[in-house]
């Protein structure tokens, strides 16, 4: 009888083991870059991507901007979130932009690896600068150290921001009650050489 409930045991914990390593999120190879000039730099040196796939990655993390970007109805607001020169109008950005909203610039690009065609994802993220320090991405989920350097990050740092072009722009009031932009990321990573 005593037999039984050892197996019994041991079939649980194999079970429980296995539902634990199918959880686990998948990472992919990342790199982030400041601008389209150092991908090409690194496509020279045979490294990551060629100068095409840099390009249709830039593009796509440009239309991201356009579409995603974060919006403020003030300058001031704007900088609070992102730093003093870190943020421009929406006019300056996107031909058809409002010259009352303003919006980060972009400061870097951060392409995954194999994620071009998957559903919900994009191969490449605009990346901004913290007020505090540091970098996020346009949905504020994460923050990285660094806009150049390499890194392994879970698949979820590539799904497609919320849509925030023709929404109403966030105001002092907005931020604070969330706790400042994108106050629910899930912690900062680091981008290495």
């Amino acid at each position: 009888m005593k037999k039984r409930s050892k197996s019994v045991a041991l079939c649980i914990v194999g079970a429980a083991a296995f539902t634990l390593a199918g959880c686990q999120e998948e990472q992919i190879d990342a790199q982030a870059f400041p601008d389209l000039q150092s991908c090409k730099a690194g496509a020279d040196l045979n490294q990551f991507l060629s100068a095409e796939e840099c390009e249709i990655a830039f593009a796509e993390a440009q239309q991201l901007h356009v579409e995603s970007a974060p919006r403020y109805d003030s300058l001031q607001v704007c900088e609070d979130q992102h730093g003093a020169g870190a943020c421009g109008n929406e006019q300056q950005a996107v031909q058809g932009g409002s010259g009352g909203i303003f919006m980060p610039l972009l400061t870097g690009y951060l392409i995954g690896n194999m994620l071009s065609g998957r559903n919900g994802m994009s191969a490449a993220q605009p990346l901004y600068r913290k007020a505090g320090g540091g970098f996020t991405n346009a949905a504020g989920t994460s923050a990285y150290s660094s806009n150049a350097g390499k890194a392994k990050l879970n698949t979820s740092q590539f799904a497609k921001p919320t849509k925030t072009a023709g929404k109403p722009p966030m105001t002092k009031a907005s931020v604070a009650s969330r706790g400042g932009f994108g106050k629910s990321k899930t912690g900062g990573r680091s981008l290495g050489g």
